[in-house]
């Protein structure tokens, strides 16, 4: 397989798709045009790829991932994420714990894929019943675990450790000027993101 066809991640191989100007995608692996719906499709195969520019190179799975998260919550009206999530979610954009929620929300995730076929046979025998509350309690049980587990991480290496689900810490008197980050203390911020990710996989083990 050649090196345009395919990029190692860990033990798999990631097919390569490129994206031109005219926007469309080509599979590099298979030598066809494809659309968001097939990669939407590989997804759900948990087929690995990355997508890059094929002009500059540069890696955009990110924004693809995001396009087709766009277009199947515009397929009908049964969106996988609600309002309420939603407004939230804006909310984190230039907060202080921007930078944890990835990593909360990725631990969630997991442990739903982890627990799914549980969920399932839980909805199943529960609507055999009349009715699925039950499960629906168990999810929301679980959320609780997981928030536990996670701010129990982030207590450990954020100076916030208090702002998820703990309780609120006075609020310091606001300085006149405040003394802008140092390099420093960028790298070490850093340091502690990259540590309590760490942490955070271990636990999810």
């Amino acid at each position: 397989m050649s090196e345009d066809q395919s990029q190692g991640t860990g033990a798999k191989q990631a097919t390569v798709i490129k994206k031109y100007a005219n926007r469309r995608l080509y599979n590099t692996a298979t030598s066809t045009y494809v659309t968001l719906d097939d990669l939407s499709q590989m997804v759900k195969n948990s087929q690995d790829f990355l997508v890059y520019d094929a002009k500059t190179g540069e890696d955009i799975t990110h924004s693809v991932l995001t396009q087709i998260i766009f277009e199947e919550e515009n397929k009908g009206s049964q969106n996988l994420l609600p309002v309420n999530f939603l407004r939230q979610l804006i909310k984190f954009y230039g907060d202080q714990m921007q930078g944890v929620v990835p990593g909360y929300l990725d631990f969630s995730l997991d442990n739903l894929v982890k627990d799914q076929d549980k969920i399932r046979k839980q909805m199943l025998d529960q609507m055999g019943m009349g009715g699925i509350a039950e499960p629906f309690k168990g999810m929301e049980d679980q959320a609780k675990r997981n928030m536990a587990m996670f701010n129990e991480a982030v207590k450990m290496f954020n100076p916030f450790a208090n702002v998820m689900g703990g309780a609120p810490n006075p609020v310091p008197p606001k300085p006149e000027a405040a003394p802008a980050a140092s390099s420093d203390d960028l790298a070490t911020l850093k340091e502690q993101m990259a540590a309590m990710q760490r942490k955070l996989d271990t636990i999810s083990k």
